[in-house]
């Protein structure tokens, strides 16, 4: 077996996290040109990390090798959310999953204006969505709940992407200090609606025979404040700039099959999140490489996504790509993780996404209100625009925002 391309420097003074972290695509893109692979090593949280940006390497990390390539046990996902069926290795268990996709969609939820901030909204969306089916909370209901489920949500969201530090001074806290208080806030609501509900989800998860008596709480935690209201924002704000002006409009509104390309598309070039991270529990291959036991892995799916041996023209916007060249490759994306450990929220959030753009395409035209916006994208820690564009929505037959 061939050595990793690249260098994974020395303890502390070799550790390229920062650089990662201010623009993580930019620097991909420098080391597989750097290095003529798409396979490439690095050190990333102070750990010889092992970088995929290839999808047939994607494919060999997350499905082939995934009893070799397990979750970090202590990483920042596990501090903030406990010991759940996303951060255990072993076999996924999505039972409490089953029929979550049966949420009637209120014509409330998708009243939109114009000129907004559609990634504001659509995260207002997203979480309309996942409190009122999983902990029966709505907005128009118990609206100071809503609003303090979901700013504490916020704050604790920001846990993930602070260095874990717990330190709380006089008028001074850690990101993650206030992350960590925002969860305990969190957990006590969460505990209250196990107790008192009987309908719903909520009430449906008591009786289920779940291991550990914080098993539940942990998981609705999961389920109310992780991916799904971010991925659901990311991905709709990618539609409506995608598709503001652009006469695929029409065609994805009359053809189904059209409209899966379109959200495909979506998915492959503005992925919701950077990627995922691996630990090897043994030496093991990858690509070819030797990856000594104990280095990370992390698959980058922004440019997994652009691999021009799988994609032509990998950084065009061409839904037609989906029923042609790349009609059997879905499984090359890897938007929400791939094989046995991807997004236990993954249906649940393509049901969403797929429900919302239906509704938008056969109720509203609209368009880039100014015209001329900057849509360079940021990409951590949830892609969007850098400077979050503003739509305007006109329902047809109304002539009205």
């Amino acid at each position: 077996m061939s050595k990793l391309p690249g260098n994974a420097g020395v303890p502390l003074l070799g550790d390229k996290s920062l650089d990662f972290y201010r623009d993580p695509v930019l620097f991909c893109r420098e080391k597989m040109e750097k290095h003529g692979s798409r396979v490439f090593q690095s050190r990333l949280l102070n750990r010889p990390t092992a970088f995929v940006c290839s999808a047939w390497a994607m494919k060999e990390l997350l499905c082939e090798k995934s009893n070799v390539f397990l979750k970090d046990p202590t990483d920042v996902m596990t501090n903030m959310y406990g010991d759940t069926i996303v951060t255990t290795n072993g076999k996924k268990k999505n039972n409490c999953m089953h029929g979550a996709t049966h949420l009637a969609s209120s014509n409330s939820a998708y009243k939109i204006g114009g000129p907004r901030c559609v990634y504001t909204a659509f995260k207002q969306l997203g979480t309309e969505l996942v409190l009122g089916l999983f902990l029966n909370v709505h907005a128009d209901k118990e609206p100071e709940l809503f609003q303090k489920i979901a700013q504490l949500c916020t704050q604790h969201w920001h846990g993930l992407i602070s260095a874990p530090v717990n330190v709380k001074v006089p008028l001074w806290s850690s990101g993650f200090s206030v992350a960590s208080e925002a969860r305990d806030q969190l957990m006590q609501i969460i505990k209250e609606k196990l107790e008192n509900e009987a309908q719903g989800f909520v009430g449906s998860l008591r009786s289920l025979p779940l291991p550990g008596s914080s098993c539940a709480s942990q998981h609705l935690l999961l389920f109310i404040s992780a991916l799904i209201p971010k991925a659901l924002a990311s991905l709709l704000t990618s539609f409506t700039v995608a598709l503001s002006g652009n006469n695929v409009l029409l065609q994805s509104l009359t053809d189904a099959d059209y409209l899966q390309g379109v959200l495909l598309e979506v998915q492959r070039l503005w992925p919701p999140f950077i990627g995922g991270r691996r630990i090897a529990e043994r030496d093991t291959s990858l690509a070819g490489f030797h990856v000594p036991k104990g280095y990370g892995a992390i698959y980058i799916s922004h440019a997994v996504h652009r691999d021009p041996r799988v994609f032509e023209q990998p950084d065009s916007f061409v839904p037609e790509r989906w029923s042609a060249r790349n009609a059997e490759h879905k499984h090359f994306l890897c938007t929400f993780g791939s094989g046995s450990r991807n997004c236990i929220g993954m249906k649940l959030t393509d049901f969403f996404l797929k429900e919302a753009c239906v509704y938008l395409l056969k109720h509203y035209d609209w368009c880039l209100d100014p015209p001329s916006q900057n849509l360079d994208y940021k990409w951590l820690p949830v892609s969007r625009p850098a400077n979050p564009p503003t739509v305007s929505f006109t329902r047809f037959g109304s002539g009205q925002n």
